[in-house]
């Protein structure tokens, strides 16, 4: 997205919306950053100028995180056995550190998801801000 025509995205579109804040980037324009920290929801795009203040993720990522991290470990639980044998501890510390580095690595992304999928769906006031409007070619 570097011309200089109308770059804003259709609302409509879930797919997209979805992928480019799932790559933390704003979900209409898919240039200006979403975040401005490592879960703090940046005020507004610096792309397109997107006010993301209306976004309420709440703990809705936490779970989606909780949930994938979980089956994850505990797939990996028989794996683990056939590979170290029968050492407990050492499976618990491996698995214990894989966990919180997953949970780490995937809360930015699946939060970034879901206000995607806020904006998409037009909730928590983000309904006037759907419509597209030009962002400045970079």
């Amino acid at each position: 997205m570097t011309s200089s025509t109308l770059l804003a995205q259709d609302p409509g579109n879930l797919k997209p919306a979805l992928r480019r804040g799932a790559c933390l980037k704003c979900p209409r324009c898919g240039e200006g950053n979403l975040f401005r920290g490592y879960l703090k929801v940046a005020a507004q795009c610096d792309a397109c100028g997107l006010d993301l203040t209306p976004q309420r993720a709440d703990d809705g990522p936490a779970y989606v995180v909780i949930l994938l991290v979980a089956h994850l470990i505990g797939f990996a639980l028989v794996p683990m056995f056939s590979l170290l044998g029968d050492h407990p501890a050492r499976i618990a510390l491996l698995l214990g550190l894989a966990a919180v580095a997953l949970s780490l690595a995937l809360l930015p992304p699946v939060k970034g998801m879901f206000v995607a999928l806020q904006w998409v769906k037009g909730m928590h006031g983000f309904e006037p801000a759907r419509a597209a409007v030009p962002v400045r070619a970079a």
